[in-house]
C-alpha cells in the first residue's frame, strides 16, 4: 500500500508540484523520476511507489505542470512544449526539495526517466552535482541535448531491441561519446523488446525485460548512492 502524496515546491517565484512516495523504512537514498510524454500518470506515480517500497524515498516532479495525455499526437505536443531552461530550473528545484526532506538521507540523488523522462535524466545528471546516478530507460528528446564532457556519477542504460525512437545507432553513437569521455557508463539492450517496454500500462509491456531490468535498476541505485 502506497502512502505516496503530491507535495509542493517553490524557487521563489514559481511553485511546483510532484508526486513524493517516503521509504518504508521512514529514511532512504533520495531518487528523482521523470515522466514519459504522457506526463505525471499513475504508471509513474506507481514507479515511485515501487522504490518507496525497496527503501528509496522518490519523488516524481510535474514537468507538464497538471497536464497529462492519452493519445500520442497529444503527448508529443506536450514533450515539444517543454521549455528546456523552465524545465532545469524545475529539476533544480525539485532535487533541493528532495534533499531537504526527512526522509531522504546521503547528500547525493539519483535520476530515472524513461522515454523523454531518460533523456531528461541525462540532462540533469549533467547538470547538477547532486545528482550520484543516472538511469535511463531508452531516453529520447529531439530539443535536449545533454552536455556529457559535465556528466556527474555514472550512467546505466536500459534500451529496447526494436526502437523506432533510441534504436541501435543513437545508443551506439552515445555509448562511445560516453566512452571517449571516460564517463561510467553500462548499456543493456533487451531483445524481443520495443519502446517502452518497462511500461505495464502500455501495450509494448514486456514483463520478464522489465523485471530484469528493475532489479538491475535497485542493484545500481543501491550501490552508488551507498
Amino acid at each position: 500500500m502506497s502512502n505516496g502524496q503530491m507535495i509542493q515546491f517553490a524557487d521563489g517565484s514559481e511553485t511546483y508540484e510532484g508526486y513524493l512516495a517516503p521509504s518504508v523504512n521512514g529514511k532512504g537514498p533520495g531518487i528523482i523520476v521523470l515522466q514519459e510524454w504522457w506526463g505525471l500518470v499513475p504508471h509513474i506515480k506507481d514507479v515511485a511507489d515501487r522504490f518507496a517500497q525497496a527503501g528509496f524515498t522518490a519523488l516524481a516532479p510535474d514537468l507538464y505542470r497538471g497536464k497529462t495525455a492519452d493519445e500520442p499526437d497529444d503527448a508529443g505536443s506536450l514533450m515539444m512544449a517543454l521549455h528546456i531552461g523552465d524545465t532545469e530550473a524545475l529539476l533544480a528545484k525539485a532535487i533541493e526539495a528532495l534533499l531537504a526532506n526527512e526522509a531522504v538521507e546521503g547528500g547525493k540523488v539519483g535520476v530515472i526517466g524513461f522515454c523523454m523522462g531518460g533523456q531528461l535524466s541525462l540532462f540533469a545528471a549533467c547538470c547538477n552535482p547532486t545528482i550520484g546516478a543516472c538511469v535511463d530507460f531508452y531516453g529520447i528528446h529531439p530539443s535536449v541535448q545533454p552536455a556529457l564532457r559535465a556528466l556527474n556519477g555514472p550512467v546505466l542504460g536500459i534500451f529496447a531491441e526494436t526502437d523506432a525512437y533510441a534504436g541501435p545507432d543513437q545508443v551506439h553513437a552515445l555509448t562511445e561519446e560516453l566512452t571517449l569521455l571516460g564517463k561510467q557508463h553500462q548499456f543493456i539492450t533487451y531483445p524481443g523488446t520495443t519502446h517502452a517496454f518497462f511500461n505495464d500500462a502500455r501495450p509494448a509491456y514486456n514483463e520478464e525485460a522489465a523485471k530484469d531490468a528493475w532489479t538491475r535498476v535497485l542493484e545500481f541505485f543501491r550501490r552508488e548512492l551507498a
